[in-house]
């Protein structure tokens, strides 16, 4: 049926009903528009004052305007625009603006901006003496609904990228538009001299700090159909992001920085936003981090986010690309009814070089350098619900092809523990005296010459399953991460002695991010590749490890508490130099000023004795496995600080951190102090030197409490490192009063 028949078949009456239909709507139409036009400079200044009230009713703010009025069919143009909290620095001024929106999308209830010019601005963000200009937008509004109702993500997060696009003009004008932000000790300016969206095509100019640095936003922005491309660089040099520095302690800067919007759908319940993000030459230094500068010189991210109902994650479409290697990351979070949170990594096969020359440079020192040949994968499964945390997955493992192997090393010699080599501990990252770990050595022990009792406590304490394992035990580093999501704090777990011999043998003292994965990486190449023996390892982690303040090695040890060699340790005094292990600055702290154990200590020598008596190490013992014939050696009980058995307790069983130096409960020998003169003693003035003693005590627990590392600690546990050397300081003081010499 041709287009002309079926004109014919229609009733001419419907056409004509059709038509008047439609003339009456394009009439009122018309009308509508005419009225709206005639009227609505009195539609905008009403507006206006509605917008007035309703700012001062519910944020407290005084919006003033100088002028408003219509310069187009859509364009309204305002000078003089002000906004300033009720007792409060003022927030916003703007000397003109013009601004326009598109009729056809207003139709249907949205607002798209077509045009905004804006001249000679300034938006002032001060928070000083903890007052703030912008504490309004954090305040919540009263509601009677019911605020248990769950929200859709999926909704909200398409809804909102809607808005935040349609609020981007198609075309944009900005001259002179500053933004400064002011607190008690950091001041921060971005002056947005000039910016330009024409047709899509965006360029800017911006001063960072008065300075002469310079910042171009660059590239193409089309919101209206969900695509944006834009490049932030700099004039010369380096685009150095302000404020990180003094907020977290960072410095970050990059070449360039460039962020893709590529599209968002919105379907069946999800919303998908594909984005791309790379950076050129990245610099990031930060002590948590890394103690040197990490430089990532290529690296990008091919973002695919998926936000359902009750979830956002990060597909497993989506690219991480570093270098030389690629990966597909998974991460889930999933926030009702329960929180619920996944993680999964597969690189795939990947020759091995290129894994380790993708390492962004300055992360992992001591593997610099290091030649391969081969192939790894490294597989992650992750899987944690919060209601239930004992039920959490965790995989981590790399597997190597038959064909991996290590050509040469690197910066470090991993080999080098074979033979004698020369250990330097450090304190407070300053090298202490060196010490050589091979026969000529007086003080170093073989393990054969070491008690069994010894080797088995420590062991049994440490790292029961040390000859089975391959240096981790997944099943103590879950439990680790179970603990430390129950108690809301990071404690020491996990840790193999082969991890311990790596912390000590080849890496710094400074605990980091980066540190810590370097030492697994280590530990997998020592475990994996056979470069040492399980009895090596052992041996040398006898003899290099900190037994007590300045004691390293086990014969130092063994001679330090008890007089006697490493051979002629017995069952009890094996226990106890177990226990000090994760705090090897505590062990006084477990001695009364006799000599003898604090009655504290029973539980763990039972606790411990039963365990190796489990794998035949020890014999059933019903006088606490050693506990009562374990004494001090006599010359070392006058430098035990007579500490109350609480404080005792708290220190012994403070939380462990092998990167923490304890405070030392020792006493140091006092300097002699001459008695009082008679007027000293008339007018109850000091004398010089008692002052100078306590004054020496003052500055000890001043020194020791500013030294305190509080990277990756809890503010408990700092506290508990304060009140710890605190009650150290006191017990010295209570200790010289007792001698008559305070």
């Amino acid at each position: 049926m041709d287009k002309n028949s079926l004109m014919l078949r229609l009733n001419p009456k419907y056409l004509r009903v059709a038509g008047i239909i439609v003339a009456v709507l394009l009439v009122i139409l018309l009308i509508g528009g005419y009225i709206a036009f005639s009227k609505r400079e009195a539609i905008l200044q009403h507006e206006i004052a509605k917008a007035k009230a309703q700012a001062k009713k519910s944020y407290h703010l005084d919006l003033q305007i100088g002028s408003a009025h219509f310069t187009g069919l859509t364009t309204v143009t305002c000078t003089d625009i002000s906004i300033v909290p009720e007792n409060r620095d003022s927030l916003l001024t703007i000397k003109h603006f013009d601004i326009s929106i598109k009729l056809w999308p207003l139709l249907f209830g949205n607002v798209k901006l077509a045009n905004v010019d804006l001249l000679n601005g300034h938006l002032n963000l001060t928070d000083q003496k903890g007052v703030k200009n912008f504490d309004f937008l954090f305040k919540k509004k009263k509601d009677s609904t019911d605020t248990h109702t769950k929200v859709d993500l999926s909704e909200l997060s398409n809804n909102l990228i809607k808005q935040v696009l349609y609020k981007i003009p198609d075309n944009l004008v900005v001259n002179n538009f500053l933004v400064s932000f002011t607190n008690d000790s950091t001041q921060l300016k971005v002056l947005t001299q000039t910016a330009k969206i024409d047709n899509g095509d965006l360029t800017s100019t911006i001063k960072i700090n008065d300075t002469l640095a310079t910042w171009h936003f660059a590239g193409t922005m089309h919101p209206s159909d969900k695509q944006i491309d834009i490049k932030l660089y700099a004039d010369k040099g380096k685009v150095e992001i302000p404020f990180i520095g003094k907020r977290f302690h960072a410095t970050v800067n990059f070449d360039n920085l460039t962020v893709k919007l590529n599209n968002v759908k919105h379907s069946d319940g999800e919303t998908r936003i594909e984005t791309y993000c790379s950076a050129h030459n990245l610099l990031i230094n930060q002590p948590g981090l890394a103690g040197n500068d990490v430089v990532v010189p290529d690296g990008s991210i091919a973002a695919n986010v998926f936000v359902g109902k009750n979830y956002v994650s990060l597909d497993s479409s989506s690219v991480i690309h570093l270098k030389k290697i690629s990966a597909h990351p998974f991460i889930k979070y999933t926030l009702n009814p329960v929180k619920i949170y996944e993680l999964k990594l597969n690189t795939g096969w990947l020759n091995a070089q290129d894994i380790f020359d993708s390492f962004p440079s300055g992360v992992f020192e001591s593997l610099e350098g290091i030649k391969l040949a081969g192939k790894l994968n490294y597989s992650l499964n992750f899987y944690l619900d919060k209601s239930n945390p004992d039920s959490l997955k965790f995989d981590s493992r790399m597997d190597k092809d038959a064909a991996f192997r290590i050509v040469s090393y690197g910066k470090t010699d991993l080999g080098r523990l074979n033979k004698p080599f020369v250990y330097t501990p450090y304190e407070n990252d300053k090298p202490m005296k060196p010490h050589i770990i091979g026969p000529e050595n007086p003080e170093y022990t073989p393990l054969e010459e070491m008690s069994p009792y010894l080797r088995n406590a420590v062991m049994t304490a440490e790292d029961p399953t040390f000859y089975k394992n391959h240096g981790f035990v997944e099943k103590a580093i879950r439990q680790s991460i179970v603990t430390d999501i129950k108690t809301h704090k990071f404690k020491r777990g996990g840790s193999t002695i082969s991890m311990q011999l790596v912390k000590n043998s080849f890496l710094t003292r400074k605990k980091t991010l980066s540190r810590k994965i370097e030492e697994i990486l280590i530990v997998w190449m020592l475990e994996n590749n056979n470069i040492m023996t399980k009895d090596r390892m052992l041996e040398v982690y006898f003899n290099i490890i900190e037994w007590g303040p300045g004691i390293y090695g086990i014969s130092e040890a063994s001679h330090y508490y008890f007089d006697k060699a490493p051979s002629e340790l017995t069952l009890g005094e094996s226990i106890f130099l177990a226990s000090i292990v994760p705090r090897p600055k505590t062990g006084l702290y477990a001695f009364l000023p006799d000599g003898s154990l604090r009655p504290g200590m029973e539980r763990y020598f039972n606790s411990l004795g039963r365990m190796m008596m489990g794998k035949g190490f020890a014999q059933a013992d019903s006088s606490s496995y050693g506990f009562y014939t374990v004494s001090l050696k006599a010359s070392l009980r006058r430098r035990v600080a007579p500490v109350d058995s609480a404080s005792a307790n708290r220190i012994l069983n403070a939380p462990t951190d092998d990167d923490v130096d304890s405070a030392m409960p020792i006493i140091e020998e006092p300097e002699p102090v001459k008695k009082p003169t008679f007027f000293q003693r008339l007018f109850g003035k000091k004398d010089t030197t008692e002052q100078k003693t306590e004054q020496k005590l003052k500055d000890e627990e001043e020194r020791r409490i500013n030294a305190i590392d509080p990277t990756g600690k809890t503010n408990k546990q700092i506290r508990q490192e304060k009140r710890a050397i605190k009650d150290d300081i006191k017990a010295k003081k209570q200790a010289l009063k007792d001698q008559g010499l305070l």
